[in-house]
């Protein structure tokens, strides 16, 4: 079992109507959001109950619960083919690629800037990264529940078949790449971030059909990763959007 921490993600998630087993609420919590999420549960036939800290507590080690926790299955993940099928029925698809993103804060909020900016599915590989843990959804601020996500063994063949079905891939890149806002994103675009020390792997850049790169006038080279994909992504709903 998986579990959503949070008033607010708790909430998001109950109106998603995403499967949740069972809620736990710290004694003594109240509010409009705990009213909201009793309604809701039992609407939904959710159990949903309060717990003494003692048990709460035992649950997660998030420090941040604001007296609730969901439980619920597993988070689901989507096939590969699933993500390029559904994201292949718009007129200018968008995938997010992720190369080794290990923290969980940075995948979260990452996961947030993805789902609002209008990304169809997100890839991510099964090894080295960060999982899709109670963290990821509250940094996620419930963005978690309404993205499609994929896990792949082999990025590099997952990149060639991303290309094969007809997708461009930009990789973000310190070195030999353009400036991110001076290329067209008006057509099938996949977008490659990589790990926050190292980036994408030299591999993973070589198998790119551009490289891009967010300038810098600071003395600082480069941004968390996080914060790049918001950057870039906006980007792309900017001039997708003729704003």
């Amino acid at each position: 079992m998986s579990f959503i921490v949070g008033r607010k993600p708790v909430l998001e998630a109950l109106n998603a109507n995403e499967k949740v087993d069972q809620i736990f609420i710290l004694f003594g919590q109240k509010g409009s959001a705990i009213d909201a999420i009793f309604t809701i549960a039992k609407k939904r036939n959710i159990r949903c109950s309060f717990v003494k800290k003692e048990k709460f507590d035992s649950l997660s080690d998030h420090p941040n619960t604001q007296g609730v926790i969901a439980q619920r299955p597993n988070q689901k993940l989507f096939s590969f083919e699933e993500i390029i099928a559904s994201a292949k029925a718009k007129q200018y698809p968008l995938l997010l690629i992720l190369d080794s993103i290990q923290d969980t804060h940075n995948l979260g909020a990452i996961i947030r800037s993805a789902e609002c900016s209008g990304v169809d599915g997100i890839i991510i590989t099964k090894h080295n990264s960060a999982p899709l843990n109670e963290t990821v959804a509250k940094t996620s601020a419930g963005a978690l529940e309404y993205v499609k996500i994929c896990a792949v063994s082999n990025l590099s063949q997952a990149i060639d078949e991303i290309k094969k079905a007809g997708f461009w891939v930009f990789g973000s890149h310190l070195s030999n790449s353009k400036k991110y806002s001076d290329v067209n994103y008006k057509l099938p675009v996949a977008i490659v971030l990589g790990n926050e020390e190292k980036g994408i792997r030299q591999l993973t850049a070589a198998k790119c059909d551009f490289l891009i790169n967010i300038p810098m006038v600071g003395k600082i080279d480069s941004l968390n990763v996080s914060v790049a994909a918001g950057v870039i992504l906006f980007e792309i709903q900017r001039q997708r959007l003729g704003v």
